[in-house]
């Protein structure tokens, strides 16, 4: 059946759906539903994803280095020697169909957060004027920023429900003519957060296929691209054809260097889209601190801490492997460093949050917390919590012996 517009739950001006607890962070909704409680065993947070692993040996002595670059005033595109490694590590990364020019094709982010955010606005100027109201479509669950975005820019918020049916991605063929014609943006995540599911070469060239044919813009989401534990996960830029048109991939220090606090990304891909969106983030967004794009000079041109990064994380989920074993829905993910465990027949994911918390102490997110409600009443959440197994793996380990004698 055809994904329509009534298919996503429209969080238009004044709906009260949008006032409502769908638009609030889903951190603070956890907070507030475990308040009540206090935890019987000292607390594992395996909520928030933060990574948690050593901090890279290179920064301190790169920050030194630089330190007097603080006073000055970044530019809004980046350093040319941010840009130019950025490019360098694109060209090896991924299969691209040509090299990425770092002067027009490269811009530094303050993290891949409010990059994303803009980028929604920017896209409702860029493209063309929509057949109908203009809409933004993104997978449910999403990242939050996501739908954000999409709101500050004024379009519909079309949800495509992200299921096991579907092997948690959107279905694209479900989507209909009339929704497609007025798209202007569509986020994709790969590997997806929560589910960790990957996008195949196949599907990320339909998507590029649909935006060529409707003029939209793909905003890509691949934060979580170098934590993976067999195949590595490719890049929409792979498939973007030789101008990158209608593609902008986003990439973050954050996961692929364990450096959340440092808030240092960027955004690669189709230039006209890009220059515009430099427009609008030389006057609105937060710019990025000359030193710390210095050590994103040298994240880019390691990938010495990065494998070590892969290590620790592979450790934590053979651990998830044998603890779990095949309980609730339980499937080593091909990306990301998330475990999405379906806990419907636990009571559902409040109450299962609610007493692993309480009764062992371990803190996880209720999936339903991460997705929106579908205007048939579905929310593809629901049921599931999110592990982020972002600790060292001791207190990984414990947590997920926890959860298995606390809800069987």
């Amino acid at each position: 059946m055809a994904m329509t517009a009534s298919s996503g739950l429209a969080q238009g001006a004044g709906d009260v759906a949008s006032a409502g607890q769908a638009e609030r962070s889903p951190f603070l909704r956890t907070t507030e539903l475990l308040a009540p409680y206090q935890p019987a065993k000292p607390l594992i947070t395996l909520s928030l994803g933060e990574p948690q692993h050593p901090v890279p040996d290179f920064v301190g002595p790169v920050l030194a280095k630089y330190t007097a670059d603080f006073g000055r005033y970044p530019i809004a595109k980046g350093i040319e020697p941010f840009r130019r490694a950025v490019a360098a590590w694109l060209g090896s990364r991924f299969q691209l169909p040509r090299p990425v020019d770092p002067e027009s094709e490269v811009m530094v982010l303050n993290g891949s957060r409010e990059g994303l955010f803009f980028a929604a606005i920017t896209a409702s100027r860029y493209v063309s004027p929509r057949k109908g109201r203009p809409a933004i479509l993104m997978p449910n669950p999403f990242y939050p920023a996501y739908g954000a975005g999409a709101r500050a820019a004024g379009c519909e918020q079309i949800y495509l429900p992200t299921t096991l049916a579907n092997g948690f991605l959107p279905d694209l063929d479900s989507i209909d003519e009339a929704t497609l014609a007025r798209t202007v943006a569509f986020f994709i995540a790969s590997p997806a957060n929560p589910q960790g599911s990957v996008a195949s070469r196949a599907y990320f060239t339909r998507l590029k296929e649909l935006a060529d044919r409707h003029g939209f813009m793909i905003l890509s989401d691949e934060c979580y691209s170098e934590i993976y534990t067999g195949e590595a996960p490719g890049s929409i830029l792979e498939c973007a054809g030789p101008d990158f048109s209608n593609v902008v991939a986003f990439q973050s220090l954050s996961k692929r260097s364990s450096l959340p606090g440092m808030r240092v990304g960027f955004a690669a891909g189709d230039g006209k889209f890009l220059a515009a969106f430099h427009e609008l983030r030389n006057v609105a967004a937060p710019q990025v601190p000359v030193p710390l794009q210095h050590v994103g000079v040298a994240a880019y041109s390691d990938e010495a801490h990065v494998e070590e990064n892969r290590r620790l994380y592979r450790i934590k989920f053979d651990f998830a492997d044998q603890i779990l074993g095949n309980r609730y829905g339980y499937k080593r993910p091909a990306g990301g460093f998330c475990v999405w465990l379906d806990v419907s027949d636990r009571g559902g994911d409040e109450a299962a949050a609610v007493r692993l918390y309480r009764d062992a102490g371990v803190r996880v997110i209720p999936g339903s917390y991460l997705a929106r409600q579908q205007n048939d009443g579905s929310n593809p959440g629901a049921g599931y919590i999110r592990l982020a197994l972002v600790s060292d793996s001791e207190s990984t380990a414990e947590a997920m012996h926890r959860l298995v004698e606390t809800l069987g």
